[in-house]
């Protein structure tokens, strides 16, 4: 990640309802700033016990019903020495879920070390889930790549290829077969999960705007509508424009499965050659449903080739049976 992710930006995540962290800042303020450097968390009830060996203090502090009511019994107590050793690690924040608060002098400790304390109405138990998701979206790798991503019949297609071979004409083309725009010459490409890879217009200002040679600047939501738009799109397929080389043998029966790799996972692969005369929107279409239905255990390929072996065999048994009732007196 290029840019510091902090507590601050935490709190501000524009997630939708039903991810929703719920978050409130109750104490520290001023340490609002504090990087988030990993998208793990850490429970720290061993550490509230004085057990301090191996303590992940880097990593946000989660402070569920079990932790909540071990601090009620060291005010009860009126031990706070493993209270304040705590406190005196670089921990990122607290955060309390079930709306729990923590005593006053819990806060008065987070104020002179300026750790900021964190409250949310959640449980801990749909907090958890709910910040590992998000976190594993701020922290997931990625990249920023040089092409055109359009949504095909469902399909995510990263469009590539030179400069000039045709990639935002063929994605127009597209638009205009009701298929959608996600983003054009750059797209941010992120990797979540390890195996999936999303991708988005790197400039979100920018993303729905479509650059046509000798037409300059279009706005693809006004002039064909908002369904002809996308803010996100997984990739699934491929396809690198080239322009014609009619010294290359190009792939003709489709069994060759070659993939691209992209931040470590390896998506399906088409080269496609350019020339006048031939619709690559048509192509690229074709092989987005294609794709399809591989996916749904079809490969038209696979199956000519098949059908073809069993065609030869067929008549190489035929051939025998012929040559052996010849032979028969």
């Amino acid at each position: 990640m290029s840019k510091v992710f902090t507590v601050l930006d935490l709190i501000d995540l524009d997630l939708n309802e039903q991810n929703a962290l719920l978050l409130r800042c109750l104490a520290g303020r001023k340490g609002l700033v504090r990087p988030l450097r990993q998208p793990d968390l850490n429970r720290p009830g061993l550490a509230l016990g004085g057990f301090f060996n191996e303590f992940a203090a880097s990593r946000i502090q989660i402070f569920g019903q079990g932790e909540t009511a071990y601090l009620k019994m060291l005010e009860v107590e009126n031990r706070w020495d493993t209270v304040e050793r705590l406190l005196t690690f670089d921990i990122p924040c607290c955060i309390f879920t079930h709306q729990n608060t923590p005593h006053p002098h819990f806060i008065e400790l987070a104020e002179k070390h300026q750790i900021p304390i964190l409250q949310s109405d959640l449980s801990s138990a749909d907090f958890t889930i709910r910040i590992m998701r998000a976190l594993g979206e701020v922290f997931a790798p990625r990249k920023t790549i040089h092409g055109v991503l359009v949504e095909v019949s469902g399909v995510g297609v990263l469009i590539l290829g030179e400069s000039g071979v045709g990639k935002s004409e063929t994605a127009l083309e597209l638009i205009e077969r009701r298929h959608r725009l996600v983003g054009d010459d750059a797209i941010e490409v992120r990797c979540v999960g390890g195996n999936t890879l999303l991708g988005k217009a790197s400039n979100p200002m920018l993303g729905h705007h479509l650059e046509v040679r000798g037409l300059g600047i279009i706005n693809i939501a006004k002039l064909f509508g908002i369904d002809a738009i996308q803010k996100e799109k997984e990739i699934s397929l491929v396809v690198d424009l080239e322009f014609w080389d009619s010294t290359i043998e190009y792939e003709r029966l489709g069994t060759k499965n070659e993939t691209y790799e992209i931040l470590g996972v390896h998506v399906p692969y088409q080269k496609i050659p350019v020339k006048p005369g031939r619709n690559i929107a048509i192509i690229i279409e074709t092989a987005a449903m294609n794709e399809r239905l591989k996916n749904s255990g079809f490969d038209a390929a696979q199956e000519f080739s098949d059908n073809i072996v069993k065609w030869l065999e067929s008549e190489n048994a035929r051939s025998l049976y012929l040559r052996k009732n010849k032979n028969t007196p």
